[in-house]
């Protein structure tokens, strides 16, 4: 039965008291995994939303800093005594107009690439040992953003470029044991994009599939490299199709 696929599994997914993550993290608990739920911000929600959930641990903490990395890898382990999936979908942006160069300051590089990028290596680094052993996977979420000129602002979409190589980099890296694959949403209907009109009309205009995706097209494919054994080092991108005429 399918709620049976990912039985006996223990998942880690950052950034998931809402939107994206929160879809992945409820699908796989339906698939019969354990599941931890994490925030660096959304203590309340993510604290009920693991109440809601047969199996979830709800785990605070901020992947841009290193010792909160450390800890959720450390609680998650001593609740369940083991990883097999990390998703690293934790992720912020800011709106920014590609040609202002002068917005994208400093600050907001920094801010970016810390969490969208070192905040996915540092999990990924104090997962392995875990992973390694449990013959695990890791999946990205990484954005259309990094694979074409495209995005909300140039840090956001450099940082998801950057996700890519280290998604193929890591996959060899770490294989047999460990298989590591990333998934690059299109324009997905979340809080973050609900003011996102013009934009979505564009995508519903030109996509091949006519609409923008919503946070279970994303689990889907979470799901479906979750069980896939012989697949490693890819990015899919699950955008309806807008990277064939975007």
């Amino acid at each position: 039965m399918s709620d049976e696929r990912l039985a006996g599994k223990v998942a880690v997914v950052t950034g998931s008291t809402s939107g994206i993550g929160e879809a992945i993290a409820r699908r796989f608990v339906s698939e019969g995994a354990a599941v931890v739920i994490n925030s660096s911000r959304s203590v309340d929600r993510g604290k009920a939303l693991a109440g809601e959930l047969e199996e979830a641990l709800y785990v605070q903490g901020d992947i841009a800093n290193e010792e909160d990395c450390d800890r959720i890898i450390s609680e998650t382990v001593a609740a369940f005594d083991t990883i097999d999936i990390l998703v690293n979908n934790a992720g912020t942006t800011e709106v920014i107009p590609h040609g202002d160069l002068e917005a994208a300051t400093d600050e907001i590089w920094r801010r970016i690439l810390d969490v969208n990028l070192v905040g996915t290596w540092r999990m990924s680094k104090f997962a392995m040992p875990h992973l390694r052993t449990a013959g695990g996977s890791i999946i990205n979420i990484t954005s259309i953003a990094g694979l074409r000129p495209r995005g909300s602002s140039i840090p956001y979409a450099v940082s998801k470029a950057a996700l890519n190589p280290l998604t193929l980099l890591l996959a060899r890296a770490v294989g047999p044991e460990v298989r590591v694959n990333a998934v690059a949403p299109g324009l997905i209907d979340t809080p973050w994009t609900e003011d996102w009109d013009e934009v979505r009309e564009s995508v519903q205009d030109i996509a091949p599939l006519r609409r923008s995706g919503v946070p279970g097209d994303i689990a889907e494919a979470c799901v479906s490299f979750a069980l896939s054994a012989y697949i490693t080092g890819q990015v899919l991108a699950v955008d309806g199709g807008l990277t064939t005429v975007s």
